[in-house]
């Protein structure tokens, strides 16, 4: 126990030391010496009790809001509640265990666990081939153990980093994980925080780093009863998902405290390696200090006194490095960012879909401006916007992380269809080549690896019906936007959940080619030199004769390749850029690979013709 400026303080690890210097004590249950002390922050409420079968136990309130409690008998396992000014009971806000889910107990969980990755360091963004997975749809298990019985097959395929979605406990046991309304539990249909952390340690032990995504930006609405335990949220600004989270009104620094403790809880006490923060843009905040720098500084600070790196990506809608450049100019110093231009560039050149936010997309020239500048929007007019925006990065290729599909661009289509309902085997190859081979950090979506063809939809279990009405309403008028006709599948229903898990064909036909093809590409990011560097120096696009077909250098430490991506439905012949001989080292058409096989000689003259197949990737070293 550490007395600090009148304030009490429970060493529970080295989080104690960054929230002593805030002044603030952590939140939630905490077993020590024989005894669990409680604490909750309600700064505006005249009464907080603590309840355990019944029975409620006083706490003492300090005067930043915190109220706490000792209780002797109370240990792991014990479930309990806070009885709030002698009415309402509700859950803990930081409970770290719901085992009735939103509306029921919380739990008094055991932090400790037995770790064997003393080795692990961590891996920086640069150095990650990511692999986005929802836990629940990923095995037939859909526990944390199922991803176990599955890492040494993502060790094969050459991934060395898992993306969970959100963890966070939400209504029911089939959800995305962005309706999550208790940041600190995870989620129980998972399998709860000791199997989480069973999850982190078998990763780290395969060589894989642990990604988190977690939502800072709103809060689910089932079980969501944060404001009942103080100002959690301001009417100073509206997100998409209802009301802002509190970050620079009244009371803000209780809230602040409250997502940086949790931050902080996963990358600590969990062995997480990196968190992926969910719509940064939607996290309002004009205070002097923002949020996220704030967040970014203890977070290196857990670094230096972990010995071990941790990894902060932002996803973010506005074509703005201020999330990623360097504090000394400005930025707030994140590591990465998602690049959702990427992924809008290939994906309306290679379906040919206009309709929505692909209208401002679909020809060559955004891909090639996605290849150089990572934003394809640099200041350009957006039709789709109707205004002009964006300006140019200057960062370092690695700190972009680029895709082909991702949950949000696969389950919030009508039918949460995946590429391969709409390409050839060729076209798959292609779309997984265009941003294998560029020098952004690459994401696998579950299953794409291997070509799974079962959808990836939105779904829900609430148990309110009203909310199930609006959620059904919502998502037909969203799909209004794109003119989609067809009709959308029922999110609450647990068909379209199950129809949402992976088949893992990958063995046989089409599956096992694709498999093979993904794991080359991922193996000549580790091992071509040329792949290997992140400067924007690094690539050139070279003079094409064909719009369609796109060509670009790549070249590190004297390695030389030329990438050759045929975006065309016919074949392509035209001289090759160079006065010298170059020698073809992969075809994606090869019969290897499923194609239809290429005549191409493996060295081409300078006064020679490069002919491509349909659909295809070539590369060239020199």
């Amino acid at each position: 126990m550490i007395a600090f400026s009148g304030h009490v303080f429970y060493n529970t690890g080295r989080l104690s030391y960054y929230f002593m210097q805030l002044n603030f004590p952590k939140v939630g249950a905490f077993v020590e010496d024989n005894k669990t002390r409680f604490v909750v922050w309600a700064p505006e409420k005249n009464k907080m009790e603590v309840s355990i079968d019944g029975k409620f136990f006083p706490m003492t309130k300090d005067d930043r809001g915190y109220w706490s409690a000792a209780v002797d008998f109370a240990a792991i396992g014990t479930q309990y509640k806070f009885r709030i000014d002698g009415q309402q009971i509700l859950p803990d806000p930081a409970s770290c265990f719901q085992p009735e889910g939103v509306h029921g107990n919380s739990e008094v969980v055991d932090k400790n666990f037995s770790w064997t990755d003393d080795k692990w360091k961590g891996l920086s963004l640069g150095e990650m081939i990511q692999y986005e997975l929802h836990v629940g749809t990923f095995t037939n298990e859909g526990t944390f153990d199922g991803i176990i019985s599955r890492l040494a097959y993502l060790r094969e395929l050459g991934v060395n980093a898992i993306e969970l979605m959100p963890l966070s406990q939400f209504p029911g046991s089939r959800n995305w994980g962005y309706d999550g309304v208790y940041p600190f539990a995870v989620q129980n249909s998972y399998g709860g925080p000791r199997e989480l952390k069973r999850l982190v340690n078998e990763a780290h032990r395969h060589g894989i780093a642990v990604i988190l995504d977690v939502v800072y930006n709103h809060q689910g609405p089932e079980g969501n009863y944060l404001s009942e335990y103080g100002p959690y949220f301001t009417e100073k600004y509206k997100t998409g998902w209802g009301s802002a989270i509190n970050y620079d009104d009244a009371y803000c620094d209780g809230v602040r405290n409250f997502y940086w403790q949790n931050a902080l809880m996963w990358l600590d006490e969990f062995h997480i390696d990196g968190l992926r923060l969910d719509a940064v843009h939607a996290i309002w905040d004009f205070s002097a200090r923002h949020f996220i720098d704030e967040l970014r500084a203890k977070v290196r600070a857990l670094e230096v006194e972990t010995g071990r790196k941790k990894v902060l990506i932002a996803e973010f809608d506005l074509n703005n490095p201020r999330y990623i450049n360097p504090p000394a100019v400005g930025g707030y110093g994140l590591d990465g960012q998602w690049i959702d231009e990427y992924h809008h560039a290939l994906h309306s050149l290679v379906t040919g879909e206009r309709d929505g936010y692909y209208e401002d997309f679909g020809e060559p020239a955004h891909l090639v401006k996605a290849l150089t500048h990572s934003y394809v929007y640099t200041g350009d007019y957006s039709v789709h916007r109707k205004k002009y925006f964006g300006i140019a990065p200057e960062n370092k290729y690695d700190q972009f992380v680029v895709f082909a599909q991702n949950h949000d661009q696969v389950g919030n289509r009508l039918a949460g269809d995946r590429l391969t309902s709409q390409l050839s085997l060729e076209g798959l190859k292609l779309a997984g080549g265009a941003y294998l081979l560029s020098p952004h950090v690459p994401m696998l979506f579950m299953g794409e690896e291997y070509g799974e063809k079962n959808p990836f939809q939105y779904f829900i279990s609430h148990t309110d019906e009203d909310l199930v009405k609006l959620v059904r309403e919502g998502r037909k008028k969203e799909f209004s936007y794109f003119n989609w006709k067809e009709e959308v599948p029922d999110p609450q229903s647990e068909d379209t959940f199950n129809k949402c898990k992976l088949s893992w064909s990958y063995k046989e036909g089409e599956g096992k080619i694709l498999f093979s093809y993904y794991k080359t590409l991922i193996g000549f990011r580790k091992t071509l030199k040329a792949l290997q560097s992140f400067e924007r120096d690094s690539l050139v696009v070279l003079p094409s004769p064909d719009p369609k077909v796109i060509l670009f250098q790549r070249f590190h430490d004297g390695a030389n390749l030329v990438i050759a991506l045929n975006f065309n439905d016919a074949p392509a012949r035209f001289l090759q850029p160079f006065a010298f001989n170059i020698k073809k080292v992969f075809d994606s058409s090869s019969s290897e690979w499923g194609g239809p096989a290429s005549f191409q000689p493996h060295s081409i003259d300078g006064d020679e013709p490069i002919e491509i197949n349909p659909l295809s990737v070539q590369l060239f070293e020199f």
